[in-house]
């Protein structure tokens, strides 16, 4: 129904943001990954949308790239999946990452995101293999680096909650960190510790 959005930045908040399109300001709902290079009111933003319908309301999904909006799309068709679960799938990894995480039946890496326990992971591996885009055609995601990533992500969180940060404030954080970026473990802690000092 609503497939693009494209306006203004008026205000990011929590887990989501506001955008002036037209005469109308219109709340959307992202995942961290999305919200983190949302940086400036008043700058231009564009983002893939889904519109959700649901019997106690409707809301709209954004997200800075047409993959990741695909896998919500995905996801949120498995049974137990909603848009709060799938939100945090994509806001601790990229549709390449969950693709490869499902293709790997790897439900540590799943059990990251908030509210995903082995059950659910389970259910999404089973539901989702075989269903999935190609991992070549999305680049990237079959490097062999992935599985030191997932480790050090892991030891990040580990670390962060073992500091006295809740398991939600550790997965805000781990989503600000740049993943393009050759970072070693203890840059990525000093990184996510700065990012609790901004807020």
């Amino acid at each position: 129904m609503i497939t693009s959005i494209h306006g203004t930045l008026e205000a990011c908040r929590g887990d989501q943001v506001i955008v002036r399109v037209g005469g109308f300001s219109i709340r959307v709902f992202a995942p961290s990954s999305t919200l983190s290079r949302l940086t400036e009111t008043g700058m231009e933003v564009s983002l893939y949308t889904h519109f959700h319908m649901r019997e106690d309301g409707i809301a709209l999904y954004g997200f800075y790239s047409a993959e990741d909006r695909n896998a919500f799309e995905q996801l949120i068709a498995v049974s137990g999946v909603g848009p709060k679960v799938a939100l945090a799938l994509l806001s601790v990894m990229d549709a390449p990452t969950l693709y490869k995480a499902i293709a790997d039946e790897n439900q540590q890496r799943l059990a990251l995101a908030p509210g995903v326990g082995k059950r659910l992971a389970a259910r999404l591996i089973l539901e989702l293999k075989g269903k999935l885009p190609s991992l070549a055609a999305l680049g990237g995601a079959t490097s062999l680096a992935t599985g030191t990533t997932d480790k050090v992500q892991t030891e990040v969180l580990e670390a962060l909650i073992g500091l006295g940060y809740s398991q939600a404030e550790a997965h805000a954080a781990l989503a600000k960190i740049p993943q393009d970026q050759e970072m070693t473990l203890e840059q990525q802690i000093t990184f996510a510790l700065r990012s609790f000092a901004r807020q």
